[in-house]
């Protein structure tokens, strides 16, 4: 394993304190960036959930303030809420089709019951994020974003004729083809340091064009205070369980989960480049950063607002900047959540007419879209993951537009099935498990987490190399690895710690390798760190360091995710 590459670019660690006045206008710009987006999402949302102008009102300063909440979470990072980074966090794009469903169905209080049931689900899965590793695979997420991208524009396109009374009959088409002109001129044409900026400019660009064309209706920024909350009767909670919300839930839940899994992918990239000397990933930091979103979301459910996740591009913002402080996020989290205090600011927001929102969202679903096939992709396409993600995509799209047996579904079975994310995500997933299941069968030992064990490691190994018709050196070198991994482990953790704890091991073959994994309750170090400073060791090694190095020796790959509730260590033995 080669020792890890210095990031030298980084100015300030997460840990450290850059000045005060300096972090403030960093802390702006980061906010600045996400501003449009934020208003963008609730606004398309709640149009096509067809609801009037004062739920709007509400909507936009809940969804600032419980943005800026998570965010003040996660740079806190008390206990397990938080990922102890700058991550900035608000309304996704994910949730537009889903939520506004919810809300030509049952208003505000079915949605908000939705999001809270989901949201425990997702709380669940996240106290045992390992288990996420084989539930949503590339390919369920990865289908999941391109349901969900094609279900939403063809809805979005629908709120193009939602234009203030008396405007010319050119405006809409103009102003919508300039900002997605001027979004998609940014994405292909301009430097890093200015894409993340694209919403801003784009839909700051439309709207001058929509308010010169008589687009932009100011009624409701002038009759707004200056300072305040905006009046709204909250609707409650509709538990009723009727079918509208048993149709919608699996959507909800399912478009969480995938939410989650970018949340994850963010947590990964932002720990990569946010240290001098780059660390092992902590898994504990995402499982932290998914607990904040999650009671983000509860706070959003009881507010009457949609739901958040964490917002993509933080890595290349500390690229950047330099600056990985966590108290940007703070700070930038307490100016949200001020900026949602000024009304005339949030019904200004709010106002940005529908064919401006069109035309930045259809830059924003296109690339959904295609990030969501390059996650179906990054691990290869085979004839069997092409059949199972074409049809998962063509029966959603399907069901979501009634071409299938539209006069035989109705009723209660056409509420069920006719949400084409749902329907599209299920059939993704029950044919995925069909295919990987079958195909990559595990065997598994279970013992305890002592020195004992090795003995039944060792044999679990051998036998396993036997029906693998491996040769004597290759059997020799996956006992070892077995009797190393368990030495690392062991000498990772005190005594108290392992005392009456289990050890599960687990092996299959994986492109003509074993990958054997070590799944073990225990809080010590992390053997990847461990093993990427003992290569950088020069005097004799301690008799603590030798497992480390023979594991390094004997194995082509060790990874190793520590978790709250468990730690994972793969480790990958070629073999013949």
């Amino acid at each position: 394993m080669a020792s890890p590459t210095l990031n030298e670019h980084i100015l300030y660690e997460p840990d450290e304190k850059p000045p005060f006045l300096f972090t403030l206008g960093l802390s702006f710009q980061t906010i600045m960036g996400m501003l449009a987006a934020v208003a963008a999402f609730v606004a398309i949302t709640v149009r096509m959930g067809d609801q009037p102008d004062s739920y709007m009102s509400w909507a936009t300063f809940a969804a600032f303030a419980v943005s800026g909440t998570v965010m003040v979470l996660h740079s806190l990072r008390i206990w397990r809420l938080g990922a102890g980074y700058t991550l900035t966090t608000g309304p996704s794009s994910a949730f537009i089709l889903i939520c506004a469903t919810a809300l030509l169905e049952g208003g505000p209080a079915l949605m908000s019951s939705l999001i809270i049931v989901s949201t425990v689900f997702q709380l669940m899965l996240t106290a045992r994020l390992s288990l996420l590793r084989r539930f949503i695979t590339p390919t369920v997420a990865g289908t999941t974003l391109v349901l969900v991208a094609a279900s939403a524009m063809f809805a979005v396109f629908g709120t193009l004729s939602d234009t203030v009374a008396g405007a010319p009959a050119g405006a809409a088409p103009i102003a919508g083809v300039l900002t997605l002109a001027v979004a998609l001129g940014l994405r292909l044409y301009a430097p890093p340091s200015w894409q993340q900026w694209t919403p801003l400019i784009a839909l700051g660009i439309g709207g001058v064009a929509a308010t010169v064309l008589g687009l932009y209706d100011f009624q409701g920024v002038i009759e707004a205070p200056l300072v305040g909350v905006p009046e709204y009767a909250w609707p409650g909670f509709d538990f009723s369980l009727n079918a509208a919300f048993w149709a919608l839930l699996p959507g909800f839940v399912i478009v969480n989960l995938v939410a989650s899994i970018n949340g994850v992918g963010e947590g990964i990239a932002v720990q990569r480049v946010s240290w001098r000397r780059p660390r092992a990933m902590d898994f504990r930091v995402i499982q932290g950063a998914l607990n904040a979103v999650g009671l983000g979301n509860v706070f959003a459910a009881f507010l009457g607002t949609v739901p958040v996740a964490v917002y993509p591009a933080n890595a290349p913002r500390t690229v950047l900047t330099g600056v990985a402080a966590r108290r940007l996020g703070a700070i930038g989290g307490i100016m949200l959540v001020g900026m949602s205090l000024l009304p005339k600011v949030m019904e200004f927001l709010a106002a940005i007419p529908s064919p401006v929102l069109v035309g930045y969202l259809t830059v924003v679903l296109g690339l959904m879209f295609v990030e969501g096939m390059r996650t179906v992709f990054q691990d290869g396409l085979d004839a069997r993951k092409a059949a199972v993600v074409g049809v998962s995509f063509w029966i959603g799209m399907g069901f979501q537009y009634d071409l299938i047996f539209p006069d035989l579904l109705t009723g209660t079975w056409a509420t069920l099935l006719g949400n084409g994310v749902t329907t599209g995500s299920v059939v993704v997933i029950l044919l995925t498990l069909m295919v990987e299941l079958p195909a990559n069968r595990r065997r598994r030992l279970r013992v305890s987490l002592d020195s004992n064990s090795m003995p039944e490691i060792d044999e679990f190994a051998r036998s396993f190399a036997a029906d693998l018709g491996w040769s004597e050196d290759s059997t020799d070198r996956l006992r070892s690895v077995g009797e190393e991994t368990l030495s690392s482990l062991l000498m990772s953790v005190s005594e108290e710690d392992s005392d009456g704890r289990s050890l599960t091991v687990t092996a299959h073959v994986s492109d003509g390798a074993v990958e054997l994994e070590f799944l073990a309750a225990s809080h010590g170090e992390n053997l990847e760190d461990r093993m990427a400073y003992i290569s950088e060791q020069t005097e004799i090694p301690s008799e603590q360091d030798v497992s480390f190095r023979l594991l390094r020796h004997y194995a082509s790959s060790v990874q190793h995710r520590k978790y709250h509730d468990i730690d994972i260590v793969t480790v990958r033995v070629e073999g013949g």
